[in-house]
């Protein structure tokens, strides 16, 4: 009998430890981070609270459909200058031949010139948006979705977005 209470104890403790385990790990999930990194001065890795506490900024986007879409995120420029990215007066010469490749959950990359992103060379902010039309983006498109308006296809807009990487090109 009391082999049996012993036993009995000891699956209900495995049990305990493997569903706290599992809570543990999918709290640890739900903490999404996106990174500023490479050719940068102060290497940037914000979660959700952080990203939230930026000033934000409203754009619009057509989908695939045509549908008029409003994300709100923070412009990829200030992002940029956080991370002490050469931007400004300082996008010159060979500065110009730096890049952000952006990098996805599933591994999608897309590619921007540095001038692309800086209001000095453009009138178009690019956002990484945290939420669309008032509400947290969906799984499958956030935590993170970069927002590239006025384009004629929204290719560049990649959703799931973990990585912006500086970096210079080379031959």
């Amino acid at each position: 009998m009391k082999k049996y209470y012993l036993s009995t104890i000891v699956l209900a403790l495995l049990f305990f430890i493997t569903i706290s385990q599992s809570v543990h790990a999918q709290t640890v999930a739900k903490e999404a981070v996106v990174k500023v990194e490479g050719e940068v001065l102060k290497p940037l890795s914000l979660s959700l609270s952080d990203f939230a506490k930026l000033k934000h900024v409203d754009v619009t986007m057509k989908s695939r459909e045509g549908v008029l879409q409003q994300y709100s995120g923070v412009p990829i420029f200030d992002l940029l200058r956080l991370a002490g990215v050469t931007v400004g007066k300082e996008l010159k010469g060979e500065n110009l031949t730096k890049y952000m490749l952006v990098r996805s959950s599933d591994g999608y990359e897309v590619v921007f010139s540095l001038a692309e992103l800086d209001p000095s060379f453009t009138n178009r902010v690019v956002i990484l948006a945290d939420s669309k039309d008032g509400k947290p983006l969906a799984d499958g498109v956030g935590p993170f979705r970069l927002v590239v308006p006025d384009e004629n296809k929204p290719a560049r807009s990649a959703l799931e977005v973990t990585n912006l990487i500086i970096r210079f090109a080379k031959d």
